[in-house]
């Protein structure tokens, strides 16, 4: 099942999911040099393409997650900001290599990785999905990047510390910071907006930032024709963000329907992360997650599903993401599960597909099977676009990932 010689690949036999449409349909689907160059009921192959027998599977669009932090092979996020950077770098292909045996063939890292950690994977160094990489987040002294405890002084933020953010004060501090972060090449900035569940000082219900630091790091991604993302969690940092004209949310668990109505206004996005709750509840402590956080998880966790059927109602648009830590990387594709308690099985597909798509700037190119779309594909047992524990147990059902016309796994 390797790549044929001519650089082709067809996917032969199979039930070609229209994710847009919302339908599936028997086809071929031929890769020609990485992109997707016909899909059609039988297409020919080139001389010395490779073949994938598809028969009786189900043809699925490669798989993205808005919201990973790749980096985090702790739940002690205090800890791998002080490890060495080797082994953290170590650990993160490991979640990268697990990422892509699950069907995900792009990530968004919102805090961690780096322009390294997106070379080595599309280097071939690691064997994982293209990483769609923000750096560092931003955060203000105590806020959610700030992972002191309350008798800790010192601050590290040397480049080669593992952390996943980086704290700054006043606007000219936050402008050089989001202005580094974009030198090195990041696709996004991430800021954060509210207190959260990893961080050792902060409130959930806490505003960081002031007004005017948000429209400095919003300034700064926009001239550089990139885009600010914030973290935040309850409906008075939400609407804050998005009226100082950050792009996306991330989590949002506690909107309501004012943030909705921004969401529709501003043409904004919106990241749930409900699986990283339920485990860091169940698993947590065992992953490393300190007391002070663990006390936090509670507040965020019954209310996430509640904000989800709320911004789908409200036509938000909701991208798929999953914000897993440590030793619980391993549940990611159960997004797909707790999503399906109030989501149809298509419309979390179109979020982790075509919505993900939109948000990273690869609309057309990615999170779909179209002539002139990268070739990353999914075979799968079941339909997608009617079952969600199709892409919930992948374990179960998924048989092989193809990455830019490559058969990276196959089980």
């Amino acid at each position: 099942m390797a790549d044929g010689r001519s650089g082709a690949l067809v996917v032969r036999g199979g039930t070609v999911v229209d994710v847009e449409a919302g339908v599936a349909r028997r086809g071929d689907v031929l890769v020609v040099d990485g992109r997707i160059a016909e899909v059609a009921e039988r297409v020919a192959a080139p001389g010395g393409a490779a073949e994938l027998d598809a028969s009786g599977r189900y043809v699925v669009p490669g798989l993205i997650d808005c919201h990973v932090h790749v980096t985090a092979g702790s739940a002690d996020l205090g800890a791998v900001a002080e490890s060495s950077p080797y082994y953290v770098a170590a650990q993160a292909s490991a979640v990268l290599r697990g990422m892509l045996r699950r069907g995900f063939t792009t990530v968004r890292d919102v805090g961690g990785a780096d322009f390294g950690v997106a070379a080595a994977v599309e280097d071939g160094l690691w064997e994982g999905p293209r990483v769609v990489f923000g750096g560092k987040a931003l955060s203000p002294t105590g806020g959610h990047a700030d992972l002191r405890g309350p008798g800790r002084t010192a601050l590290d933020q040397h480049a080669c510390c593992p952390g996943l953010g980086r704290v700054c004060d006043g606007v000219d501090e936050v402008r050089r910071a989001a202005r580094d972060q974009l030198r090195t090449g990041a696709h996004h900035v991430k800021v954060m907006l509210s207190g959260g569940v990893a961080s050792p000082t902060d409130r959930i219900d806490s505003l960081q930032f002031s007004a005017d630091e948000v429209a400095a790091v919003v300034e700064e991604a926009t001239n550089a024709n990139r885009y600010a993302t914030g973290h935040a969690y309850t409906a008075a940092a939400v609407n804050r963000g998005l009226a100082l004209g950050v792009r996306c949310i991330e989590h949002g668990n506690l909107i309501d329907d004012s943030s909705v109505a921004l969401f529709v206004e501003k043409g904004a996005y919106l990241v749930p992360t409900l699986v990283t709750y339920e485990y860091l509840r169940r698993e947590g402590a065992a992953a490393g997650l300190p007391k002070a956080s663990q006390d936090k998880v509670g507040v965020v966790l019954d209310a996430g599903l509640e904000a989800l059927e709320r911004a789908w109602k409200g036509g938000v648009k909701i991208a798929f993401g999953t914000d897993l830590l440590g030793s619980m990387h391993r549940h990611q594709s159960d997004e797909f599960r707790i999503r399906a308690e109030v989501q149809p099985p298509a419309e979390i597909l179109r979020s982790a597909t075509l919505v993900g798509a939109e948000l990273i700037g690869r609309a057309g190119e990615l999170g779909t099977i179209a002539p002139g779309a990268v070739g990353d594909l999914l075979l799968v047992d079941g339909d997608p676009l009617t079952d969600a524990t199709v892409l919930a147990e992948p374990d179960r059902h998924l048989r092989a990932v193809v990455t830019a016309g490559r058969v990276a796994w196959a089980g």
